[in-house]
């Protein structure tokens, strides 16, 4: 377990900001406890400082896993967002996504979201951006890049794809043994 370094940063919150723009302040700042990320097996924990010096006792190959796992670094130095720091990531984003009942099951099988199965979008959303994907009564599901802007895919046919899928909360029974 380590501090990140600064290109590791540079890398994590450049991602952070597809999805929750300048509000990484308030993951970093937060008024109840300070509360950091730190680095372990090339995944990247956002974890609070007094958890943090408590696990400076176990050796670090007994660690398993400590605070949230926000994502993991690939081999060639790309940052990937777990499922695991949705809740994070939904509390701060900017841009936001609702499917309809009838398309939830299908984004939870890892399918990316249709014209068809489109609730609402957050007004002025850019093309290729972070969005959260919500269902109809506002329960986090995942999140991915929007396809469309918010005015192209008013102009879409139902079978268009307006979000491409990143992560969803299906992942935690599919991907079991590789999210630990």
């Amino acid at each position: 377990m380590r501090p990140l370094t600064e290109e590791e940063t540079k890398v994590l919150f450049e991602k952070l900001a597809e999805y929750i723009g300048r509000n990484i302040k308030h993951l970093i700042d937060r008024p109840d406890e300070d509360y950091c990320f730190r680095l372990h097996k090339d995944r990247v924990y956002y974890v609070s400082d007094k958890v943090m010096r408590r696990a400076t006792n176990i050796p670090r190959e007994k660690l398993l896993s400590l605070g949230t796992c926000f994502g993991k670094f690939t081999k060639s130095g790309k940052f990937r967002l777990h499922v695991t720091s949705l809740d994070y990531i939904a509390q701060y984003s900017q841009y936001k996504i609702w499917i309809k009942p009838s398309a939830e099951l299908s984004f939870l099988y890892g399918n990316h979201v249709l014209k068809a199965g489109l609730g609402r979008i957050t007004e002025n959303t850019p093309q290729y951006h972070g969005v959260v994907v919500y269902s109809m009564s506002d329960v986090p599901l995942g999140f991915g890049k929007t396809a469309k802007s918010t005015v192209d895919s008013r102009k879409a046919d139902p079978t268009s794809i307006i979000a491409f899928h990143q992560a969803d909360v299906g992942e935690y029974l599919r991907q079991e043994e590789e999210l630990a």
